[in-house]
């Protein structure tokens, strides 16, 4: 078998002559086919009557055969653009081979010594942080600071209420009266002096001598004297004062907690508090007025109450339903000999953490016996 001639192309083809021509040849063939697909579609147009021509209607079966005739050719055109656009993509990203190198050109004049300076470059983003270096060792420490002021005296404590007179003893019996003395005898009048004429006025007669003065009554005898009335009691024989002016932390636990009273301490004899400073012994039994006071540093809500002999006290008692931070409350309560009483915080739901004022009353205890 014979192989393919070429026609003699004088001059020769250079490689990027070839690709010229290549890509020349896809643009007709590109060409030529827009040229088909209109030939195409004026052909539905003359089969529907929308191209002048045709003299009778075409039937439903001859525009379906039609219909299929161009469906074919336009298939083949669309195989035959997908390998134009393949031929294409490689005759646009074939690499163009560098010719020979041609001879060197004269050197051209020299430039300037110095040229112009460009201009500064743009400045380059700050680089990212170091790392952060170790730390330095911790200094000597401070001497101690003077001591503090002495914080003031807790306030008096009320005055016991005043206990009730004695009885008054019965009143004594009168004396006799003294005889009355005898009346002093008058003295004489003095003459009456002559009218003599409008003149200066004359002297005073001499007053008559006062007589003498009756002697005094013998004295009555004193009556017997009344019985003494009972002793009324000293109510502020029995009293007790104290306070937290620290700013204790007080953890409140479910069935309670103690505040201790540390501070401002006034106790009487009969009256001792524990170690705790939270525990408070009344020796003596008596009718008792007990007073207290507590303020935190943020609302809560808790509640404060007297524990008497180990049993929770209602009338001392302050169950707040909203958050507060001052409770106080004042009771009267009648306590055998060596009775306990403890201030105390309770959580209404939950236990927390109660933060008492520092450098004043954070809490107080007043006990004071009326009877």
């Amino acid at each position: 078998m014979s192989m393919p001639t070429f026609p003699l192309i004088d001059p020769p083809l250079t490689r990027e002559d070839s690709l010229n021509e290549i890509i020349s040849s896809i643009a007709a063939e590109e060409l030529s086919l827009s040229h088909i697909l209109n030939a195409e579609g004026e052909k539905l147009q003359y089969v529907l009557g929308t191209l002048p021509g045709l003299e009778a209607a075409a039937n439903l079966e001859e525009v379906m055969q039609v219909n299929q005739s161009v469906q074919d050719t336009l298939s083949n055109v669309m195989e035959q653009q997908m390998l134009l656009s393949s031929k294409l993509a490689a005759a646009m990203t074939a690499p163009i081979q560098p010719g020979p190198t041609g001879a060197t050109g004269p050197a051209g004049a020299t430039g300037p010594a110095t040229g112009a300076t460009g201009p500064t470059g743009p400045t380059g983003a700050a680089g990212p942080d170091g790392p952060i270096g170790a730390a330095g060792p911790a200094g000597p420490t401070g001497a101690a600071g003077p001591a503090g002021a002495q914080g003031p005296a807790g306030p008096t404590g009320a005055d016991g209420a005043t206990g009730p007179a004695g009885a008054a003893g019965p009143a004594g019996a009168a004396g006799a009266a003294g005889a009355e003395g005898p009346v002093g005898a008058e003295g004489p009048v003095g003459a009456t002096g002559a009218t003599g004429a409008a003149g200066p006025d004359g002297a005073a007669g001499i007053a008559g001598a006062t007589g003498v003065t009756g002697a005094d009554g013998a004295i009555g005898a004193t009556g017997p004297t009344g019985p003494a009335g009972a002793t009324g009691p000293n109510p502020t024989s029995t009293a007790a004062f104290a306070a937290n002016t620290q700013g204790s932390t007080v953890l409140v636990a479910l069935g309670g907690s103690p505040i201790p009273l540390p501070n401002a301490q006034v106790l009487s004899p009969d009256i001792t508090v524990n170690a705790g400073n939270t525990v408070f012994t009344v020796a003596t039994a008596g009718t008792y007025q007990i007073s207290y006071h507590v303020n935190t540093t943020v609302s809560l809500l808790m509640g404060t109450r007297l524990v008497i002999n180990g049993a929770n006290n209602t009338a001392s008692t302050i169950a707040p339903v909203v958050s507060t931070s001052n409770f106080e409350n004042q009771i009267e309560v009648t306590l055998p000999a060596n009775s306990t009483i403890t201030l105390q915080l309770y959580p209404s739901l939950v236990a927390g953490t109660a933060i008492l004022i520092g450098g004043g009353a954070g809490a107080s205890l007043t006990i004071i016996r009326l009877s």
